[in-house]
């Protein structure tokens, strides 16, 4: 019997549409045992991770029911738990990243899927039954909605911190998103549906009254290479998308690529032109099989994955990179 584990965040201001649009169609699921984790708010990012890895078991489909924040938690407790378990994200937060990354996948198309696997053999008319997630089979067919998902590995100071299935950023915009933690902030973004507009709204008003007011990012080398004085800002892009405007590529398909750039944003004129690229084309950078950045002293450094951000203090080192052993079975649209 096929198990399904729903992660979601009833505290999010599409809870309502996640219960309405999703959880509650889930109890027309045949053949089918469904689990539920809510994330919880007295807990933090990590320790969410560790509870949730803690209830996935193998064969699990783990479907992310929120914005990016709790696609985040699932990727890194899928990863955690070392168990087969396949990832579905439905796009319920502002920016939906990773769901748009993985096709912009709706509930019904979802639950339509879990039904025609229910019933019994595969799409192409013949075969034993199929399992929900998987990937491929020995004779070498592959299901296009099902595949490989390699996310970047974030280590600090030689220690794993997280794994970002989209995009890490270092510096000024990273230290940016911690405005939304601001409860004014958040009730002001959730009105109406333009949620993802006034974020942006409220990270230029953040941006004009802060970015001279400090150095970043210290004096830092990447790959043994000296960074210019007074950038302000590294970006690793892996997914389609970052904070939903800005385009990016197929790198998630790729085990040992992803594209990365170090900026001067707190130029007006230069961020400009960096938006301005990654909304007509693609942000810009290049491909890396990894950066290592390198402080010139113990540095104070703000990381951001996805929403979700951390300050650290006394870093000496910074590392991006792939395993590609630490890949995710995913549901594509």
């Amino acid at each position: 019997m096929q198990r399904i584990f729903v992660v979601y965040n009833k505290r999010s201001s599409n809870y309502v549409r996640v219960k309405e649009e999703f959880l509650a169609k889930l109890p027309n699921l045949q053949s089918c045992t469904i689990g539920k984790y809510d994330v919880s708010q007295s807990s933090d990012f990590d320790k969410n991770v560790t509870m949730l890895s803690k209830c996935l078991e193998n064969g699990d489909i783990a479907i992310a029911a929120g914005g990016d924040a709790t696609a985040s938690i699932t990727v890194n407790a899928i990863l955690k738990s070392g168990k087969d378990v396949t990832l579905a994200v439905l796009p319920y937060g502002n920016f939906n990243d990773l769901a748009r990354t993985l096709g912009m996948l709706s509930a019904d198309e979802l639950l339509d899927s879990i039904k025609d696997y229910n019933r019994g053999g595969d799409s192409r008319g013949g075969g034993p039954p199929r399992r929900l997630g998987d990937v491929g089979e020995d004779n070498g067919w592959q299901d296009p909605r099902r595949t490989m998902f390699y996310p970047l590995d974030i280590i600090i100071d030689g220690a794993h911190w997280r794994y970002a299935a989209c995009y890490v950023t270092i510096g000024m915009t990273a230290e940016a998103v911690a405005i939304f933690d601001d409860p004014k902030i958040r009730k002001e973004m959730q009105k109406g549906h333009k949620s993802s507009w006034r974020s942006y709204l409220q990270l230029a008003k953040w941006y004009f009254k802060n970015r001279h007011k400090k150095v970043f990012i210290p004096d830092f080398k990447i790959n043994g290479e000296p960074q210019p004085h007074k950038t302000s800002d590294y970006a690793a892009v892996n997914g389609k998308s970052m904070s939903r405007v800005m385009k990016g590529g197929d790198d998630y398909l790729k085990p040992d690529v992803f594209r990365s750039e170090t900026e001067k944003t707190i130029s007006f004129p230069k961020l400009f032109i960096l938006m301005a690229r990654s909304i007509l084309k693609r942000t810009p950078g290049h491909d890396t099989t990894g950066d290592i950045l390198t402080f010139d002293k113990s540095a104070t450094i703000t990381l951001q994955c996805e929403g979700e951000y951390r300050t650290f203090t006394g870093v000496k080192t910074i590392e991006i990179r792939k395993d590609s052993k630490k890949c995710l079975k995913v549901i594509q649209s």
